[in-house]
């Protein structure tokens, strides 16, 4: 049996037996690469039928289960995990500079054009267009600047 087998096996039995916080579930996220991940991952689903995230979405106001969504979703699709979390920074009532600033300045030359492609087709409105619109001044100079606002 393959490590990402045995590993996807590991994941369903605590995950089935709610033990989220178990050692072998924080081992697996926290110790492989994100190859060893992705693949435990799509062994996940194959065989147990569902993505590991529909799986921790028994309780959705259980915040460790929400971590545990959030470090699957920024290790396997970081794009839409960091689109996700510039849309509530912006959509919220007033502006979370925090969350927009970390992800824009900790991104910008990562992979911030495939975030804000995502974001684009997530909310039909450019991040250009959203950062402008929510920030004013130096702050929405610098960030637009970051995410390379009229780059091609």
């Amino acid at each position: 049996m393959t490590l990402a087998k045995s590993e996807a096996k590991i994941l369903h039995e605590k995950i089935s037996e709610k033990a989220y916080n178990h050692e072998d579930v924080i081992r697996i996220l926290a110790t492989r690469s994100k190859a060893q991940i992705n693949a435990t991952l799509n062994h996940y689903k194959n065989e147990f039928g569902n993505d590991i995230n529909k799986d921790l979405k028994t309780d959705p106001k259980d915040e460790f289960l929400a971590i545990l969504r959030a470090t699957v979703k920024c290790l396997t699709r970081p794009e839409k995990y960091f689109e996700k979390v510039l849309r509530l920074a912006i959509n919220k009532r007033g502006t979370d500079e925090g969350a927009l600033t970390r992800v824009v300045t900790t991104r910008a030359e990562i992979d911030m054009k495939i975030i804000k492609e995502e974001y684009h087709k997530r909310n039909s409105v450019t991040l250009d267009h959203a950062i402008g619109k929510d920030t004013t001044g130096d702050y929405e100079k610098m960030l637009l600047a970051l995410i390379g606002h009229g780059d091609a």
